[in-house]
């Protein structure tokens, strides 16, 4: 796998706004916030994505966001956070390296949510069924 600007970053060769750091996470200001306080939260140590993290290291990077999400609300007065991890291209991941954004909300910043579309008469039905056949099997 290659290096990173993420693995770049926690080896300290580029700067970066370092807002907290424990043993297996760090977390760094987002170069292009969609607010200010947008906060980038990553394992120390290389994994492409969501299908390649371990559940010990997703639990830590998750709690380490959650202290994130408390500090924003609390030093930045924020409405709420959006959490959001983007997995392969098509998804909109840009550093292969895992991470979560935590970005800070507020009343009326102008940025609009995803809009869902409805399923087709009987997608839904289908759509579930693969799903369910594909947990019982793992």
């Amino acid at each position: 796998m290659e290096d990173t600007v993420f693995m770049k970053i926690i080896r300290r060769e580029i700067p970066a706004e370092i807002i907290y750091e424990d043993e297996e996470t760090l977390a760094f200001l987002d170069v292009k916030p969609l607010n200010p306080g947008h906060t980038l939260v990553v394992p120390k140590k290389l994994v492409r994505n969501i299908f390649d993290v371990d559940d010990k290291m997703l639990a830590a990077v998750m709690c380490t966001a959650q202290k994130i999400s408390i500090a924003l609300r609390e030093a930045l007065s924020s409405d709420g956070v959006n959490i959001g991890i983007n997995n392969e291209s098509a998804a909109g991941q840009i550093v292969f390296h895992f991470h979560v954004h935590v970005i800070p909300r507020y009343v009326n910043d102008g940025y609009e949510h995803w809009h869902g579309k409805e399923y087709l008469p009987g997608e839904s039905e289908k759509v579930a069924s693969k799903l369910r056949a594909k947990l019982l099997k793992n």
